[in-house]
């Protein structure tokens, strides 16, 4: 897939351990698949940040797993389970991903897709408000 890498997000990923490198570099890959207009950038002065009409996801390597933060306010489905925490926050939630564990790429590609989906719509804010009660 060709994109414009951002040399800060290239910087940060080179940094890390080479498991840490392998899975922030698959998950650069897959949400930029998701949509060609995606954007890289640091934010937060050292973090990852992908971006199109809003945040999509950062990421955050950790000592024994890399942290994949998805901006999505809670809304977007997770039928596959693969949000590890942050079910209440009213933000982001987090998918971790430790050493030598696969990465469910349809599932993570779909959840991109959702989240770029809402941010063309005005955003999970936005679209949050706009939910039914029930919903």
């Amino acid at each position: 897939m060709t994109y414009a890498a951002e040399p800060r997000v290239d910087a940060y990923i080179d940094a890390l351990p080479e498991w840490q490198r392998a899975i922030c570099r698959e998950v650069r890959e897959l949400v930029h698949a998701a949509d060609p207009g995606v954007t890289e950038t640091i934010k937060r002065t050292r973090q990852p940040y992908f971006v199109l009409d809003g945040n999509i996801c950062a990421l955050l390597a950790a000592k024994d797993h890399v942290n994949v933060f998805v901006y999505d306010g809670g809304i977007v489905p997770d039928p596959d389970g693969i949000i590890t925490a942050g079910h209440g926050n009213k933000t982001a939630r987090t998918v971790a991903f430790r050493q030598g564990e696969p990465i469910n790429a349809p599932a993570l590609t779909a959840m991109f897709r959702q989240i770029i989906a809402n941010n063309r719509a005005g955003g999970w804010r936005k679209l949050k408000r706009e939910r039914p009660a029930d919903a």
